[in-house]
Order: structure tokens, then C-alpha cells, then sequence
């Protein structure tokens, strides 16, 4: 396989979930995980840069990018049944082991596959997501806290806002050094997957049910201590979402993480590309 990106899909549990992939399979295979609002197409300049070393899957979570998209009424949209499929497709596509990169939900995601098979992690490549209460900006609990003490039309009004058209760009225009370097058809695309008929109420659900990640975190940093999995942060250090103490927090589980400032927000990889690469074969290239 070259540096080319493959666009596949597998079966699991019944849905269609899409992912692509690139790189030599016999190789260390990194499983890339996206966030909020976007999809694996985040990933899209990343992967050529690393296929010559490494094996590359990013899938679409269930309701998000090419992969199925249910209504509510016949998917629960939490991060329990978001990380299960990913866990199906990782069965499905017989993956041994693998290296984590994740960013945003692919934090809550990730972070549930290591706890439920810590043997399969090879590495995490943390990129402003949060395991840390420290590292929720202001802004998020503005939008969230009102919604996860008692979920009304009132309460909502924020969390649709988030996802729509002036929050999607905002979240990828939000700390970029250079907002001409971010390609706007990164909120396009993804707006006008997230406008796909009733999907608005299936991410408020997961909006609501991101308290549930807020309760694992003594979990997932327990598990950090017991298992010092290698670990690279790379950070944009713009975020408001998941601010700096977050990406610092890390440290006090993981201490022998590297952690990487970038002047970016909270995507990082139009401007970053380059030196998130560089530094991921550093750190886990063979």
C-alpha cells in the first residue's frame, strides 16, 4: 500500500461505518480518531505524511462524516455506543495493537478502548482532548453545565448553536495563527453533514451525554498510571475549548509524556501538518 488514502467501509453491529485508511498494514498502525464537529477528513493531509512509516485507519464515529447516520429513535447517540463501534471495526479489521491519536471525542472514545483493552495500545498521540476537569475552558461549561443539570429548550438553544454553521467555523477558526492557512471547506463539508435531517438532535444527545466522560476521568487516569503507555501531546495552545492546564495535567499520570506546544487552536493540523508528523515519527516510528 502507498501514500495513497483508501476510502472503505466495514459492518458493525449492523451499521455502515466509513473509514479510511493508508500505509503498509504489516507496519505500527495508528488509529486516528476525530472530534467534534468534523469528521476523519481532519485527517486528510496527515496520513500521506505518515503512511511511509506507519499503518493508518480513521473511521467515521456513527452519525458523523460517510458513516451511517440513525435517527435517535433507533441509535442511542452516547460515547459508549460511539467507542463500541469503533471497537467492532477494529475487530472487524483485525488490528493487534495500535497507537491512539486522538482530538476532542476522540479523547472519550479513545480512552475507553484503552481501558477496556490496554494490551491493544501501543501509544497515545494526544491532541487537545481532555481527561482532566482542569482543562474544560469556559466556554464549554457555559454551553454544557445548564444542559447536563436539566436538559429544557432553553437549555439546548447553546448546544445547537455549537453545532451549527457560525460554531463549526468557529471551531476551526478559533486560535489559528493564520486563519487564511485553514481551508474552509473544513466547516462546509462538515456543516452539511451535521445538517443531514434530525442529526442536530442526535449531537445535542451527545453534547448532553459528554457528563458521562466527565465521570470516567479518575478511570482513565488511573488507568494512565497503571499501564505509562508512550505518550506525545501535541497541543494547540490557542484552545478555548480544552485550555493549556489541560494539556499539562498529563503529566502528573503520564510523566515521561512529550508535550508539544503549537501556536494554533483547537485544530492544529492545516497550519501544523508538517511538525505534528515530524514529531509522531520521533516518537513511534520503528
Amino acid at each position: 500500500m502507498t501514500t495513497q488514502i483508501l476510502h472503505r467501509t466495514a459492518t458493525v453491529n449492523g451499521r455502515t461505518i466509513f473509514y479510511r485508511e493508508a500505509g503498509d498494514p504489516s507496519r505500527q498502525t495508528i488509529l486516528l480518531l476525530h472530534g467534534l464537529p468534523t469528521s476523519s477528513q481532519m485527517f486528510r493531509d496527515l496520513m500521506p505524511a505518515l503512511a511511509d512509516r506507519f499503518h493508518l485507519i480513521a473511521p467515521d464515529y456513527i452519525g458523523f462524516g460517510h458513516s451511517d447516520a440513525p435517527s435517535r429513535d433507533e441509535f442511542a447517540y452516547t460515547f459508549d455506543n460511539l467507542a463500541s463501534h469503533v471497537a467492532g471495526l477494529v475487530d472487524a479489521l483485525g488490528l493487534a495493537s495500535y497507537v491512539l491519536y486522538m482530538q476532542d471525542y476522540g479523547g472519550p472514545v479513545g480512552f475507553r478502548l484503552f481501558t477496556a483493552r490496554p494490551d491493544k495500545v501501543d501509544g497515545f498521540i494526544i491532541q487537545n482532548t481532555n481527561a482532566y476537569m482542569e482543562g474544560v475552558g469556559d466556554g464549554p461549561k457555559a454551553v454544557l453545565m445548564p444542559l447536563w443539570e436539566n436538559r429544557t429548550p432553553e437549555t439546548e438553544k447553546a448546544a445547537r448553536d455549537f453545532v451549527s454553521l457560525a460554531g463549526t467555523k468557529y471551531h476551526w477558526l478559533v486560535g489559528a495563527k493564520n486563519p487564511e492557512a485553514i481551508n474552509p471547506d473544513n466547516w462546509v463539508l462538515d456543516q452539511a453533514l451535521l445538517d443531514r435531517p434530525g442529526n442536530e438532535d442526535c449531537q445535542v444527545d451527545l453534547l448532553e451525554n459528554y457528563k458521562s466522560n466527565i465521570a470516567l476521568y479518575p478511570e482513565w487516569q488511573a488507568a494512565f498510571r497503571a499501564h505509562t503507555p508512550k505518550t506525545l501531546i501535541v497541543w494547540g495552545e490557542q484552545d478555548p475549548f480544552f485550555i493549556p492546564p489541560g494539556a499539562r495535567a498529563y503529566l502528573n499520570d503520564l510523566p515521561d509524556a512529550k508535550l508539544v506546544w503549537l501556536d494554533s487552536g483547537h485544530y492544529v493540523l492545516d497550519e501544523n501538518v508538517v511538525q505534528v508528523a515530524a514529531e509522531i515519527k520521533t516518537v513511534f516510528a520503528a
